[in-house]
């Protein structure tokens, strides 16, 4: 027997994605530009973070919209609740990707003849990064806090934001100190940035995908909870894993003591599932009743 709750999440803006869309194409181009113009690497690596930004805030502007537009169907009876998880994964794994390729370009820098850079030209689109990317991070504050995908989107702006800083300052160095190996080292630490801040998001969303069980909750202490519950016998080939962000779905065989009618099954699930509810946040709950059924009672079923 399933049950469900209804949560009401904040309401993610679209809006403050499609304009974060368009600053970041157009900073995007600016830095291209000027890179290819100035000869600085750290910039140029500036202007492909920021390509990887407007790419991930699409797929996150993609996602958020069937999110919140496709309902469950006879086809699709989850509906597009798992498009936010998805993207989440796809901009933290691009993330990586870009940052490791960066690395590389950024070593083989290091080992070449040093060229002069126009750090002008780098000091100037380094600030015009901070202003773009500053603001878009502002716009989206409030909604990563309640959704990963805008989590993932957030810390690509706020990464670019910290980027733009780092190259403002070897810009500043190569001015006026004339250090322009700077410009690759401060490429190899906006890498190792990249990867640290992206790591954690990239693993939260596979485990998501792979549906294992939420970090937060242990599976022996929810066993232990349920069968306080007078009647209840055991517990067995459970399952628990997250749909999204915010879903937490569990279902499971509940071995009864005796022959009970369906109608105090139905009050002993609603109990228990309040109890989950409150105790481990699992808002969708699915138990099969037994009595004396000749099947495994394994706590996890091996298929």
């Amino acid at each position: 027997m399933g049950y469900n709750h209804a949560h009401h999440h904040p309401t993610l803006s679209g809006k403050n994605l499609l304009l974060s869309i368009v600053l970041n194409t157009v900073i995007t181009v600016a830095q291209l530009i000027g890179g290819i113009i100035s000869g600085s690497l750290a910039l140029i690596s500036d202007a492909v973070h920021n390509f990887s930004d407007v790419i991930s805030l699409i797929i996150s502007y993609i996602a958020n919209l069937l999110t919140r537009k496709k309902k469950q169907t006879k086809k699709y009876t989850f509906g597009y609740k798992r498009a936010e998880i998805i993207a989440a994964f796809v901009n933290a794994a691009s993330l990586i990707f870009m940052a490791v390729f960066l690395a590389f370009e950024a070593i083989k820098r290091l080992f070449e003849t040093q060229h002069e850079i126009k750090s002008d030209l780098v000091i100037w689109l380094a600030i015009l990064g901070i202003a773009v990317n500053g603001f878009s991070v502002l716009l989206l504050k409030n909604d990563a806090k309640n959704n990963l995908n805008m989590k993932a989107a957030y810390l690509h702006l706020l990464t670019d934001m910290l980027t733009s800083v780092a190259v403002l300052i070897g810009g500043l160095l190569m001015k006026f100190y004339h250090i322009y190996w700077i410009d690759a080292l401060l490429t190899l630490i906006i890498s190792a940035y990249l990867i640290y801040m992206s790591w954690s998001i990239l693993i939260t969303s596979l485990k998501i995908l792979m549906l294992f069980a939420p970090k937060h909750i242990k599976i022996d202490e929810v066993v232990s909870e349920v069968l306080i519950f007078k009647g209840i016998k055991n517990i067995h080939h459970v399952h628990i894993w997250q749909l999204n962000d915010h879903d937490c779905h569990i279902e499971a065989h509940l071995e009864f003591r005796e022959d009970i009618k369906l109608s105090d099954f139905d009050v002993i699930c609603e109990q228990v599932e309040e109890m989950l509810l409150d105790k481990f946040h699992i808002t969708h709950c699915n138990f099969q009743p037994e009595f004396r059924r000749d099947d495994l009672k394994d706590l996890i079923k091996q298929d």
